[in-house]
């Protein structure tokens, strides 16, 4: 088995299973998990004593919470060239998965950002349990939604993940399966019973079928239309001209909600306000080309360094972006981060 102590690979029955195996990190996804998932994940895929794929995650507060973003910015204050490896091998690792050609199914219990969502809702089918807390909130740290972020959050209804790429907002249970992050809901306590089901088929759909349950109404579907409204503008400044205006039962939302984009790094707001306009229309390996495309050009500048800094070094929660204000970009600037890398574009199988 390719594996390392914090990722095991076992098959049981006929499902190929992956246990993400680092709960003191909340299972944060290392370079190398990475190079032994997809290794693992192409042996299966060749294998026919594999019919799918299964994978969960050890603990009982995340699936996974992200990359492990602490030694990226090591290397990158390092000035360690290997750095952008973890970004090529993850987004490739991210491809493989959406293209699998055998049944792939995450069961998320806990919470499920960054990295984890990489190697979770790329899948194919997606169990969330009554603890599920999603989110994308890499603007906050200097960063963009990757991971084919670029994709998922386009296909949410309506604006919706227009207004989760600029606000980091999280969705629990109900809310993650209206807006597609996850495909079935199952309690936490049928959880341990559905896995090991699913051991004995060949096809998880109806299984998954027979397990999934109501969560209930979504909250936030009540404020689609605001949100639809007020994040269809053609900016950032517009989406937040237009929170500033609201008025009425809205009005707090707004404002609370306008005072969250501006605490957020500029440079990533106004990367993620294109990166959701492209990826409405764009192939997924249109999608995490981009993506590659970003973070590139993100690993040369200062906000994700300060971000992270703020957030996970110094933890003052004080980040001094440069700039500081959306006037001040410097269109080029930002145009620069859509354009092919010294390196090349990503190359994908």
């Amino acid at each position: 088995m390719n594996e390392t102590a914090e990722i095991r690979f076992e098959r049981q029955g006929r499902a190929g299973v992956v246990t993400l195996d680092r709960p003191h990190a909340l299972n944060a996804v290392t370079h190398g998990m990475v190079r032994a998932l997809d290794a693992q994940l192409r042996a299966w895929a060749a294998d026919p004593a594999v019919a799918h794929v299964l994978i969960r995650a050890a603990g009982d507060k995340a699936f996974s919470a992200g990359g492990d973003i602490r030694h990226l910015y090591d290397l990158g204050k390092a000035g360690d060239p290997t750095q952008i490896d973890f970004f090529r091998d993850e987004y490739r690792l991210n491809v493989l998965i959406h293209r699998y050609p055998k049944p792939f199914t995450a069961l998320i219990d806990g919470i499920v950002m960054g990295g984890g969502v990489g190697i979770s809702v790329n899948g194919r089918y997606r169990v969330g349990t009554e603890r599920i807390i999603f989110a994308m909130p890499e603007v906050g740290i200097g960063f963009f939604p990757d991971v084919g972020g670029t994709w998922i959050l386009p296909r949410a209804p309506g604006e919706l993940g227009m207004y989760l790429a600029l606000t980091g907002a999280r969705l629990r249970q109900a809310d993650a399966r209206y807006a597609g992050i996850v495909t079935h809901t199952v309690p936490r306590d049928r959880l341990g019973d559905l896995a090991a089901d699913l051991l004995e088929v060949d096809d998880p759909a109806p299984l998954l079928a027979a397990f999934d349950t109501d969560p209930g109404p979504p909250p936030i579907a009540a404020r689609q239309a605001t949100i639809d409204a007020l994040f269809s503008g053609v900016s950032v400044g517009e989406i937040l001209k237009r929170l500033d205006e609201t008025a009425g039962a809205e009005a707090d939302w707004a404002a609370a909600t306008a005072r969250e984009i501006r605490a957020k790094s500029p440079t990533s707001l106004e990367i993620a306000f294109r990166q959701m306009r492209f990826g409405r229309g764009a192939s997924f390996e249109d999608c995490m080309r981009l993506e590659y495309r970003i973070v590139s050009q993100v690993l040369q500048g200062a906000d994700f360094y300060e971000g992270i800094r703020a957030v996970i070094v110094d933890k003052d929660m004080k980040p001094r972006w440069r700039p500081a204000e959306l006037e001040d970009l410097e269109m080029a600037d930002i145009e620069a981060h859509f354009l092919a890398p010294d390196g090349g574009d990503l190359e994908v199988d």
